[in-house]
């Protein structure tokens, strides 16, 4: 009986084998439900470029913008398990959206393969340069007397952004009125103009408008300082330390994707993060801190 199993199952390894050695052939599609000019999109384009030449074949990043992520999440589920269907995933479509929503089109547990995680990161609360605050325990006095009239700017409901306002608004006993935006480039738009107060938005794109005075920072959202900003101090030093979300952005396959074509196309990108000038150009420079963490680390986090 071994024996017949075991004739069974190595024409099935040689077969998955092959697939994965041959992989691609065609054209990779990379579906992001962020749009253009994001610092997801930005990094998605970056590997993209990159693992094409890698690859020998075309790696596309098709923006799927729309219901926080559900129509991009939704697009890769339903597509064929055969590795040319890729999603560039953020953290909120799998960790909060499945709790706001009592039925999506997909099962974020099950009907994904984890691929890789690619970077985890902390956001930056910032204000517009109007606001008449100059930090952290000023902006809390301040919305403290005037409940629900100071806004600030996401990417939608379920967002990281959405998520971690909400959190800060419970923990020091405020209202914060959201505002939503279908991008990150309106969203920064927003705060930048003065249409809204404030947003939570990565080092990479926060640095250059904190420079210039065009907006002011007021804490990190992680527990440690980042390396870029080392002025701005974390919600736990600012004595909120349940105010403590990063982002995380990732590689998810459809279920059924053979588990070595998985591990073929971890090894690729893990082979290209830890590149010292990919690292350090699309990485590091911009407040990412690479992960590169294999299929079983990702799924179990």
């Amino acid at each position: 009986m071994a024996a017949l199993c075991v004739a069974v199952a190595l024409p099935a390894y040689g077969q998955a084998l092959d697939a994965a050695q041959t992989w691609p052939t065609k054209p990779v599609r990379v579906i992001i439900g962020i749009g253009p000019a994001g610092g997801s999109d930005l990094l998605a384009r970056a590997m993209a470029q990159r693992l094409t030449a890698q690859w020998g074949q075309p790696v596309v990043v098709e923006n799927r913008v729309g219901a926080n992520g559900i129509i991009a999440t939704e697009a890769v589920a339903k597509s064929a398990p055969d590795g040319h269907t890729l999603l560039f995933a953020t953290d909120s479509a799998f960790t909060v959206t499945p709790h706001l929503h009592a039925k999506l089109p997909y099962d974020a547990l099950r009907d994904f393969a984890a691929v890789t995680q690619i970077t985890e990161f902390g956001t930056v609360l910032v204000a517009n340069a109007a606001l008449p605050v100059a930090n952290a325990a000023e902006l809390i006095a301040l919305a403290k007397k005037n409940p629900g009239k100071i806004t600030y700017s996401s990417i939608g409901a379920g967002s990281q952004m959405h998520l971690i306002s909400e959190m800060l608004s419970n923990k020091a006993g405020i209202s914060l009125s959201h505002i939503p935006y279908k991008g990150v480039p309106q969203m920064v738009s927003a705060v930048l103009t003065g249409e809204v107060n404030l947003t939570w938005v990565g080092v990479f794109s926060s640095r250059p408008h904190v420079k210039s005075g065009k907006l002011k920072a007021l804490g990190y959202s992680i527990s440690k300082r980042s390396s870029l900003m080392p002025e701005v101090p974390t919600f736990a030093e600012l004595g909120y330390p349940e105010v403590d979300k990063g982002v995380w952005y990732g590689v998810m396959a459809p279920v059924r994707t053979p588990r070595l074509l998985v591990d073929r196309i971890h090894a690729d990108i893990k082979k290209l993060l830890d590149e010292p000038e990919f690292r350090n150009k699309e990485l590091l420079s911009k407040g990412y801190e690479p992960t590169g963490l294999g299929p079983d680390e990702f799924a179990a986090l």
